[in-house]
């Protein structure tokens, strides 16, 4: 039974692991990706070929002889530039994290891609869809800081008898601002506002590629929907039909979405359409449903542009949270324990005053010592198992031609003997869900992002030196080695004694070092305890002799 519970762990780590392995995204052909501020940044020169562009129904590109000066807004956690060309976003800078893409030199976050700007409206006036892109807007400040109030950023613009308001409305402590807008002139037909929302984010990892595996563009309708960038071929288009709640882009860290909040507004309407990973292009567009009539005043949507930081957005409701599943396939087992150990490492963190590796080897501590009661039963069992092994081997024998007999018999001896046949298993199979929730954890989760620990420069990445994923390797070795003690011989025992432990540390070696920490950890601390078994296993073998 223990030997099936180990095969089956292996398979389901190769199911989570093998798909990346085996069919890796493209690399991004460097004559088309073109700078190093491009959706996927794979290291390409900045003088290569312009940005990439995409289908949209708003577009973003301004003519060239629209002049246009940057205006900057400021506020402890991020600043914005907005382009007086259109009132696009042009800048979002998240101040409380440092980008790690080459040449960035730790600069903070960037997540708009230069050329390439968000919020690109447009009005639907009957047949006609006209561009706000290269209208000149005349903003109210020169420049905003945004310390203790909300305060607001206004642009307004007039073109052939129309007038076009467009205000922000920002929050000292939040990465989300308003979106309202006025528009005058139009006649009593009046128009559809139509919300253009780039092409996606910027990467602002090391490891550019795997940053490509996690971008998507994400929805919510009735429920929570994505799709992966990596999933479309290169040229291909995929439509989405609204209405939605929310939609926008994430990478493995970082979400840019328009929430459509007001209760009595008409949803997110549109399409989303995407481009394959050689081209890099990506460009959704959203359409507001709502009329803009003459001389109205609609509130129209909220931005987010942050952290995927999971207790952030569930403050914000409207299931942002869920823009970050973990668990993939096995989401619906993962995502919940996945979200119980985040809560519990973070309030570790935050309450304790502990570094992030400290709080890991004491969680790897806390969950093996939660179970040392549970795995000693199992142990327990496990060498009655064995003292009431020849009694099932001889019934074995003796009934091999009568199955319903032969079940009856083992039944008897279980319960005579106080033997469980499973008891040996389920230690192993609680710590699994932990252990495959930590996978997802450090794969998807901004608190580990860049956080060092000893030699350790990333808790979220491979350690460098693969120190961490030997000693977990050693470790499993000796714990096995150790639960072995005063078990009889038997080849397939042997041989899972070796095997297991290579390949394990093979399997994690790429893996982040704060899942090899944290199994390490649990390793380490449950030797003690299968040594005390193991003495006990011998004494009732002295006693049985």
């Amino acid at each position: 039974m223990e030997r099936r519970v180990i095969l089956a762990f292996i398979l389901m780590l190769i199911v989570l692991v093998l798909p990346g392995i085996l069919f890796p995204p493209k690399r991004a052909d460097r004559r088309t990706v073109g700078r190093s501020d491009s959706t996927v940044t794979p290291r390409a020169p900045a003088e290569s070929a312009a940005a990439p562009t995409g289908p949209s129904i708003c577009p973003t590109v301004r003519r060239s002889d629209v002049p246009a000066e940057t205006v900057w807004v400021s506020s402890p956690r991020a600043r914005f530039g907005f382009s007086t060309a259109g009132a696009q976003l042009l800048h979002a800078e998240l101040l409380d994290y440092k980008s790690f893409a080459p040449g960035d030199s730790g600069a903070a976050v960037r997540l708009v891609p230069a050329g390439r700007p968000l919020l690109a409206h447009c009005l639907l006036v009957g047949a006609d869809t006209i561009s706000l892109a290269d209208w000149r807007f005349a903003p109210n400040v020169a420049a905003l800081s945004v310390q203790r109030d909300s305060m607001q950023l206004t642009f307004t613009a007039e073109r052939r008898g129309a007038r076009v308001t467009l205000a922000y409305v920002f929050f000292p402590d939040e990465y989300r601002f308003q979106v309202r807008g006025q528009v005058t002139g139009l006649g009593p037909a009046g128009a559809v506002l139509l919300v253009g929302m780039g092409d996606g984010l910027r990467s602002v990892e090391a490891d550019t590629l795997d940053d490509f595996r996690h971008f998507a563009v994400v929805t919510k309708a009735a429920k929570t929907q994505s799709i992966a960038f990596q999933s479309l071929k290169p040229g291909t288009v995929k439509l989405l039909d609204g209405p939605f709640e929310w939609a926008g882009f994430k990478s493995k860290y970082f979400l840019t979405a328009a929430l459509a909040v007001e209760e009595n507004q008409p949803r997110f309407g549109g399409g989303i359409a995407v481009g394959g990973p050689v081209t890099v292009t990506t460009s959704s567009f959203f359409s507001g449903r709502a009329a803009v009539a003459t001389r109205t005043t609609l509130a129209l949507y909220d931005v987010y542009t942050g952290p995927l930081e999971y207790r952030r957005l569930a403050r914000l409701g409207h299931d942002l949270d869920d823009a970050n599943p973990y668990g993939g396939v096995l989401r619906p087992m993962i995502q919940p324990v996945s979200i119980l150990v985040v809560n519990i490492l973070i309030w570790m963190h935050d309450r304790l005053s502990l570094a992030y590796g400290w709080v890991l080897v004491i969680f790897g501590i806390l969950v093996r010592a939660l179970l040392w009661p549970l795995n000693q039963k199992a142990m327990e069992s496990s060498i009655r198992m064995q003292a009431v092994a020849p009694l099932i081997k001889e019934t074995q024998e003796r009934h091999k031609n009568d199955p319903e007999r032969l079940q009856r018999e083992m039944l008897r001896l279980y319960k005579e003997h106080h033997v469980n046949p499973f008891g040996g298993c389920l230690p192993m199979l609680i710590p699994m869900p932990v252990l495959f929730a930590l996978f997802f954890v450090f794969a998807n989760t901004i608190e580990f992002r860049g956080v060092a620990f000893l030699w350790l420069p990333d808790l979220s990445r491979a350690d460098p030196y693969y120190i961490i994923p030997v000693v977990m390797g050693l470790s499993m070795f000796v714990l096995s080695k150790v639960g072995q003690i005063g078990v009889p011989p038997n080849p397939q025992t042997k041989t899972m004694l070796y095997f297991m432990p290579v390949f394990m540390t093979l399997l994690l070696l790429r893996f982040a070092s704060g899942l090899n920490l944290y199994y390490a950890v649990s390793n380490i601390f449950s030797i003690p305890q299968q040594y005390l078994i193991a003495r006990r296993r011998l004494r009732d073998q002295g006693k049985r002799t």
